[in-house]
């Protein structure tokens, strides 16, 4: 089958170690499903990969790819849930410690074909289109999780993204128009700050700017080059939610503002199982649905990489095999 993989590993050309081709076809153990690929997204997890975090050399060739819908063997249509835990593991998967995301263990998600726990299966929703769908398990979870399961977002309340035009930060645009949310959004990237307020974004600001008031939350997923900001921007008591570190994990702490403002530091990754079925509820009852920046064919999913590797993205990248 035809498949995209991390052939070799190099944290200063990540693109050199991209293969593009055939791959053997799963070989499912018993509780497990293979579905046949319709669409799969593209995520920075991808492109990491290919720097070497969360890899090893004996792991390779390891298939990229955390997000996928198809068919299932019964010819269900279904999106992959992506967190992998352990059979006897029971409650929150994400929290599970030998748990992983599909592709860092187990074979991902670009190909023509996918296995998974059967566990690990969604029904989507017929108004969903297969591209669409794709572009749900990761960014979108996140996107979910981190505003009304780790933040607790309110009607009304007011939340800093950083990094627009990414996939976590269009999901919470979207997410916070329907939901009653005031979405403030920061790029250094003009078009892009203008693409987010077409998206119906309250505001946009350039990366750093002094915002009109603080917040109440805030979403980072850029890490040092927007920590500070983050931490600053931030009403007392208010909470950062951090699923992500783009640009560095290692900024200062700034101890003191955290304890003089009380301030609120929570860590997210993906969600849950349960987490997505809700997510796709709130999208059948209102409509939203994932912006895709552009579908491309898996044979070219060098130019993806690429657009992603550049930040020459608003939205999902998506591959269809």
């Amino acid at each position: 089958m035809i498949a995209v993989y991390v052939r070799s590993i190099s944290a200063e050309d990540p693109l050199s170690g991209l293969g593009v081709g055939e791959r053997p076809d799963p070989d499912p153990p018993q509780g497990w499903a293979v579905v046949r690929v319709r669409a799969a997204a593209l995520n920075h997890h991808d492109l990491w990969a290919l720097r070497g975090p969360g890899l090893r050399e004996d792991q390779l060739p390891m298939i990229l790819g955390t997000d996928a819908a198809g068919v299932d063997e019964d010819g269900n249509e279904v999106i992959v849930h992506p967190v992998i835990s352990r059979d006897e593991w029971r409650g929150d998967e994400t929290l599970d410690p030998e748990g992983t995301l599909l592709s860092d263990l187990h074979q991902g998600a670009m190909a023509e074909r996918v296995m998974v726990p059967r566990r690990n299966l969604v029904p989507k929703p017929a108004g969903l289109s297969f591209e669409e769908a794709a572009c749900l398990p990761s960014a979108w979870l996140t996107a979910y999780r981190m505003l009304f399961v780790k933040a607790r977002a309110q009607p009304g309340q007011t939340v800093l993204v950083q990094g627009a035009g990414g996939g976590v930060a269009t999901a919470a645009i979207a997410l916070g128009r329907v939901t009653g949310l005031r979405i403030w959004v920061t790029s250094r990237d003009e078009s892009k700050r203008a693409r987010a307020l077409e998206q119906r974004a309250d505001q946009a600001f350039a990366t750093g700017a002094r915002l009109p008031e603080r917040v109440d939350v805030v979403l980072e997923t850029v890490g040092e080059a927007t920590w500070g900001h983050s931490l600053r921007s931030l009403r007392p008591g208010g909470t950062l939610v951090v699923a992500g570190a783009t640009s560095g994990f290692d900024p200062p702490a700034e101890l003191a503002r955290l304890f003089f403002l009380q301030l609120n530091v929570l860590g997210s990754k993906v969600g849950t199982r349960d987490e997505l079925v809700q997510l796709l509820r709130l999208l059948e009852d209102t409509g939203v649905r994932p912006v895709v920046d552009r579908v491309l064919p898996l044979a070219e999913a060098r130019a993806g990489f690429e657009a992603m590797a550049s930040g020459d993205l608003f939205g999902k990248i998506v591959f269809t095999p």
